[in-house]
């Protein structure tokens, strides 16, 4: 899958992502995919999408073809991947199943987004969480999260930061792989 990294500090939010694809065994390294990058830009926000390669051609269509996107808030994203939810199923063929006890559709995604807003986290159920210093996901989330931990205490900046959640998903996750890509924002006060 991927390393996707968020990260907030000093008044910049970072937001950063490995770039190699895996098809079960096979890899796909950046230097052979010329669409590596897992971050899309969409208006003012910057969103690491994880999951089915898929994922990422879907939601660059449909958000950019959706005229009232908004992500600067929890309850703006949430209304955005509420209002993509009948989309998914209905024009991309999403299969909302993931296991029958789930209390709703699942949309299949997991993404981190990065704005002037902050940073924030939709999951497959359209749950929406925002974060106040770092968050990380995809396979390589857990390395990620401890180098995160590690890192917020001892550097400054945000894109420091967040290279070294990336950098450690890259070196222990067996589906993440460099280049990293990384973008920053200032935050709004």
């Amino acid at each position: 899958m991927t390393t996707i990294v968020a990260v907030r500090k000093n008044g910049i939010a970072a937001i950063a992502a490995d770039t190699l694809t895996t098809f079960g065994n096979t890899r796909l390294p950046s230097h052979l995919d010329a669409s590596h990058d897992k971050i899309l830009h969409i208006g003012d926000s910057f969103v690491g999408v994880c999951g089915s390669a898929a994922h990422h051609l879907v939601l660059a269509n449909l958000l950019a073809k959706t005229p009232d996107v908004q992500l600067n808030s929890k309850a703006q994203i949430f209304e955005t991947f509420r209002k993509l939810h009948p989309i998914l199923k209905e024009e991309c063929f999403l299969n909302p199943k993931e296991d029958e006890e789930d209390p709703y559709e699942s949309s299949q995604i997991t993404a981190l987004i990065a704005n002037t807003y902050g940073i924030f986290g939709i999951y497959s159920m359209r749950e929406v969480f925002e974060f106040t210093q770092y968050w990380a996901v995809g396979s390589g989330h857990e390395f990620a999260l401890g180098a995160l931990h590690h890192a917020y205490a001892h550097y400054d900046t945000a894109a420091d930061i967040a290279q070294a959640g990336v950098e450690a998903g890259i070196a222990l996750d067996k589906n993440s792989g460099s280049p990293i890509t990384l973008y920053n924002v200032a935050l709004h006060n």
